[in-house]
């Protein structure tokens, strides 16, 4: 055997070292190979994460629930519609107020029609529709009284025409919030002002805190009352909670160690209380929905 294995050692040594290198190349293909089904999957459940919507025909009846703004509203089972047509002033601008109290007349708790237009959910998984209630198209309604502006994509073309002529004579005549040169300076007195995370500046959506887990993988800018606070300290983490108090948070703001140095002494006790904006990529942690903050430019007071 010994004389065999010295005979041999070279054709040994190749068989073993092809064996090796073998190995490397199969693992290591392996290992890319999971690499890239976990980026696919990573990927894939961004692009499907409005596959759990329900479709909605054209002309379903539905319940109004809630109304966010002057251009958007809740449903039964709590789907979000983005009405088509229009745009209405984010909260902290001038008409915020006086366009969603006005939706509000117009739509709450009552039965409104959905008609589709040209696309049917936005980004972020927001039924597109024109709204009717008792055969009044409300796009119409809000412009025609000044507390909204058109505004249509170059697709969809329907009731382009009424809407718009209705926004000249809106202008013309100086009607409403938008228009009038007295309206807005009694306007929102209360509201918060933002001048950095804005979605003119960012062009990205606000969204309220407690509506933060429908926008998960999305980057948005999320908006609301720090309502509890948490420094861990042990890991020396800062939790920023939204609108209720740890465990019942709908929203929270992360701010780990290793960054703490970059913003204002004691966040904790900064932020507390205050009504603020905070902007990232909604990630989950043990069912609820959060924000890593980073850098001190992700977050804003309002003044």
């Amino acid at each position: 055997m010994k004389k065999f294995l010295q005979e041999n050692k070279i054709v040994l040594a190749i068989l073993i070292g092809g064996l090796i290198v073998g190995g490397v190349i199969y693992f290591s293909g392996k290992e890319r190979s999971l690499v890239r089904e976990r980026a696919l999957v990573k990927e894939g459940s961004l692009i499907s994460s409005c596959q759990s919507i329900p479709s909605l025909p054209d002309g379903a009846k539905k319940l109004v629930t809630k109304v966010i703004d002057g251009d958007t509203f809740l449903i039964e089972g709590g789907y979000s519609v983005r009405i088509l047509g229009i745009d209405a002033d984010e909260r902290g601008y001038p008409c915020y107020e006086a366009a969603k109290r006005r939706l509000e007349e117009l739509v709450l708790n009552k039965e409104v029609r959905l008609e589709k237009g040209e696309e049917d959910l936005d980004q972020y998984c927001r039924y597109l529709r024109y709204v009717f209630v008792d055969d009044k198209n409300v796009s119409l309604e809000l412009v025609k009284e000044g507390l909204v502006i058109a505004r249509f994509s170059p697709e969809d073309l329907k009731y382009k025409e009424a809407i718009e002529k209705a926004e000249k004579e809106a202008k013309k005549n100086e009607i409403g919030c938008k228009w009038s040169p007295f309206a807005k300076t009694s306007e929102d007195k209360n509201e918060p002002q933002w001048k950095k995370l804005t979605p003119q500046k960012l062009r990205l959506e606000v969204v309220g805190a407690c509506l933060a887990g429908k926008y998960l993988g999305k980057k948005v800018i999320i908006e609301g009352k720090i309502a509890d606070t948490y420094r861990h300290l042990k890991s020396n983490t800062i939790f920023l909670n939204f609108e209720k108090p740890y465990p019942n948070q709908c929203f929270t703001g992360v701010i780990f160690s290793s960054d703490l140095y970059k913003f204002v002494q004691n966040p904790e006790d900064y932020y507390l209380n205050k009504t603020v904006r905070i902007v990232g990529e909604i990630k989950e942690y043990k069912g609820k929905p959060e924000i890593i903050l980073k850098d001190p430019s992700q977050i804003e007071v309002g003044e």
